[in-house]
C-alpha cells in the first residue's frame, strides 16, 4: 500500500494505543511515531452493557471495550480538531469491532485502511511492513 504523506497510523488493543506519522518527501510507508496522552478512559458505556457470562468471563474484557471506546473518542477528537488528515487503523479484531461503534462520522471519513491484527507491542519495522504489505 503506498500510504500518503501525514497519514496518522493508529495501532491499538485493549490496553495500549500508539499513534504514528507518515513522513517524508516522497510516498511510502516511513513512520514516526508520536509521543502523545494515552486516552482517558471515563467512559463506562461500551463495556458496562455486556454481562459476565460465557462470551464474556471477566471483568478485563469490560476494561478492554472500554478502553476501546476511550480510543475511538480520542480519534474523533483529533479528527475534528484537524490532527487527523488520513488514517490506518491496526487493531486485533475484537478492539476494532469495538471501536467501530464509536467511530464519529468526521473519522469513517478519514480512514483510508482498517488491518485487523495485533501489531501492538511489534516494532515499528514491522508495522511498517504489515502496511506496506496490505
Amino acid at each position: 500500500m503506498i500510504l500518503p504523506i501525514g497519514t496518522t497510523v493508529a495501532v491499538a488493543d485493549g490496553e495500549t494505543v500508539r499513534l504514528f506519522h507518515n513522513t517524508g518527501v516522497k510516498h511510502g510507508v516511513h513512520l514516526v511515531e508520536i509521543t502523545s496522552a494515552p486516552p482517558a478512559v471515563t467512559r463506562s458505556g461500551s463495556g458496562a452493557r455486556h454481562h459476565t457470562g460465557s462470551a464474556n468471563p471477566d471483568g478485563r474484557r469490560l476494561a478492554e471495550d472500554d478502553f476501546a471506546a476511550a480510543t475511538a473518542a480520542f480519534l474523533n477528537k483529533l479528527s475534528l480538531d484537524g490532527a487527523i488528515e488520513h488514517l490506518v487503523i491496526v487493531s486485533d479484531p475484537r478492539t476494532l469491532g469495538e471501536m467501530r461503534k464509536h467511530f464519529h462520522r468526521d473519522l469513517k471519513g478519514k480512514i483510508i485502511r482498517e488491518l485487523a491484527k495485533d501489531f501492538s507491542r511489534r516494532p515499528l519495522a514491522d508495522i511498517a511492513s504489515l502496511i506496506a504489505d496490505s
